[in-house]
């Protein structure tokens, strides 16, 4: 298991040289890239596998032991998430072989897919804050340039305020590493939580905290800093959109679980009290923007920021049952988000609007495509016996075991308008009459639409099958919430020696 923890950055590094050496011929490119991603993924599928007996596997880069050298490790919450960010790239990387125009992908889109995976699963696998900050921009500037291509005036403008408010991200995250530096004199996560638990610096170690929640609260799409948002996700095609709300604000929802439950957890009554407040705010503000929406991506991009407040919900109560729920509502809501994207390309591909008012009929004229969209939005919605009930139901069973009264009553109202929000797309896309002159513009054979569809289809089932089987992923996801409880095994793990 020694180089295993290297391979989600190597192989998508490995297909990104190889895209760029065949980027005369698109052709090359997309298989390289489909290729590639079906190799991530299986290599985190094998990760998980290695893992899931709540072994931690560790890589000491250049054989320079921790905490002088570059520690890679994963561990059962890691590995959730590389096998989420594999099965995204192989989704996006088919449905862009269909979708995305030539010009963009000769102008570097799969090669600057599989860089924004390896920011990714960098950031999934490092075990030093110093180097969680560089794979944050790797994958932001990755990310810039994909929210760019194209060059379109709303995307240029999305991709101002995003860069704009994660540069600020980016700088208290760095002031806040440079203070935990000068006071720990380490930047090893697995260190520094020994370091943080053992010195009298309470009041200094709060303030951190709370820079830390700022600074990936940004990235996540909290509130009160979230506007950059669908400001940005409602702008780049939908490959593009669906790539972004279903990874980009994961990895800071990521980073909050990993430094909150491993290094900040000195005062938490004060720390989590602060998320679980938050975690309400940015539920509230986000179900109420998208229920004034009337364009069916703007939607699904706000959508994004109240879903983020279910996923912190679970930090917030701090309990192995609460972070249990929050790891399978991760799980969950990346298969579900990412699909809705992925459908909603389809349908601006098929009618060439996103707008509400100007679409209708779909349910006669494309079954299919609707059937696809409504399984993944009751499901957002939580409704049973989908992925989205039991994982809204494992948090608000957290909530009453603590006795959270008022975070439980925020998190059922929220549910409901996130029904009401779903609901108003079907009626408006798929149910009411088609307006008159309403065009077809899908020139798709029929093998080639059922391939483009392939990915929409899979994750459907994942969604379905999630929700069948929730016994058996609640044993795993229970067992990395204790994991997560109890974060000696991974000080152990990392500081003496590996595995």
């Amino acid at each position: 298991m020694t180089l295993l923890p290297s391979l989600p950055i190597t192989i998508p590094l490995a297909g990104a040289v190889l895209c760029m050496l065949f980027r005369k011929s698109l052709r090359m490119q997309k298989l390289i890239a489909v290729v590639f991603s079906f190799v991530i993924l299986f290599t985190a599928i094998g990760l998980m596998a290695n893992t899931a007996d709540g072994t931690i596997a560790v890589m000491h880069v250049g054989s320079w032991s921790a905490p002088f050298g570059i520690t890679l490790t994963v561990d059962m919450l890691s590995s959730v998430m590389l096998v989420l960010a594999g099965l995204l790239g192989v989704s996006v990387s088919i449905y862009s072989c269909f979708d995305l125009d030539d010009e963009r992908v000769r102008f570097g889109f799969f090669p600057l897919c599989l860089i924004l995976l390896m920011g990714v699963n960098g950031a999934f696998v490092t075990g030093d804050l110093f180097n969680l900050y560089v794979w944050f921009e790797v994958l932001l500037t990755a990310s810039f340039i994909l929210l760019a291509l194209g060059g379109e005036r709303p995307q240029l403008e999305g991709s101002i305020k995003y860069v704009a408010l994660n540069l600020l991200s980016s700088a208290l995250f760095l002031a806040g590493v440079g203070i935990l530096y000068g006071m720990a004199g380490t930047l090893n996560m697995a260190q520094l939580a020994q370091v943080v638990q053992q010195g009298d610096r309470g009041g200094l170690v709060t303030m951190v905290a709370v820079m830390f929640l700022m600074a990936f609260g940004i990235k996540a799409g909290m509130f009160p800093l979230y506007f950059w948002l669908p400001a940005s996700y409602a702008t780049p095609p939908a490959a593009v959109s669906a790539l972004f709300s279903g990874l980009l604000t994961k990895v800071g929802v990521y980073s909050l679980i990993r430094v909150f439950t491993l290094i900040f957890i000195a005062d938490p009554e004060f720390l989590h009290n602060l998320i679980l407040i938050g975690a309400g705010l940015t539920m509230v503000s986000g179900v109420l923007a998208a229920a004034a929406q009337y364009e069916m991506r703007k939607i699904l991009a706000v959508h994004i920021v109240s879903q983020i407040g279910y996923i912190v919900m679970g930090l917030g109560l701090f309990t192995q049952a609460a972070l249990a729920g929050t790891i399978v509502y991760l799980a969950h809501n990346i298969i579900v988000k990412t699909n809705l994207f992925l459908v909603s390309g389809a349908v601006h591909r098929i009618k060439g609007t996103y707008d509400l008012h100007k679409l209708g009929g779909l349910y006669k004229e494309r079954p299919g495509l609707a059937i696809l969209f409504i399984i993944s939005a009751m499901s957002l919605a939580g409704v049973p016996p989908l992925s989205g009930f039991f994982a809204k139901l494992s948090l608000i069973i957290a909530g009453l075991e603590i006795e959270a009264w008022g975070i439980v009553a925020v998190a059922l109202g929220v549910s409901l308008l996130t029904l009401y929000s779903m609901t108003k797309i079907w009626a408006y896309v798929f149910w009411k009459p088609a307006p008159e002159n309403l065009p077809d513009l899908n020139p798709m054979p029929a093998g080639k639409w059922l391939l483009f569809l392939s990915p929409m289809v899979a994750f459907t089932v994942i969604t379905v099958a999630m929700g069948v089987y929730a016994g058996p992923i609640f044993d795993y996801v229970s067992a990395a919430g204790e994991q997560l409880m109890n974060p000696q095994g991974y000080i152990n793990a990392v500081l003496g020696g590996g595995n």
